[in-house]
């Protein structure tokens, strides 16, 4: 008898449906990240404060490298988490 071997059309989409999964949970986590930052907005807006704060997006930067296992490179995290608050902080 011949050994199973898997279905390479199977297995490609079933990992473009966990893919599918994992970019709705990311979309879900990026509008309740949003919903916080309007929270922020509003409470900077009624006291008069800045809605730019670099040291705290240095600060959000050096967590997340300290966060960051892999295998995602440390720069490309940086890139995409400077995209997410460059997106948020416009609904400010």
């Amino acid at each position: 008898t011949t050994p199973a071997t898997s279905d390479p059309d199977v297995e490609l989409s079933a990992l473009r449906g966990e893919i599918d999964t994992i970019n709705q949970e990311i979309l879900t986590l990026l509008n309740k990240r949003a919903k916080v930052v309007l929270e922020i907005g509003k409470l900077k807006k009624e006291n008069s404060m800045a809605v730019y704060d670099p040291a705290r997006e240095k600060e959000i930067e050096k967590s997340l490298v300290e966060m960051n296992t892999g295998p995602m490179p440390d720069e490309s995290v940086i890139k995409i988490f400077r995209e997410i608050i460059s997106a948020c902080r416009s609904l400010q």
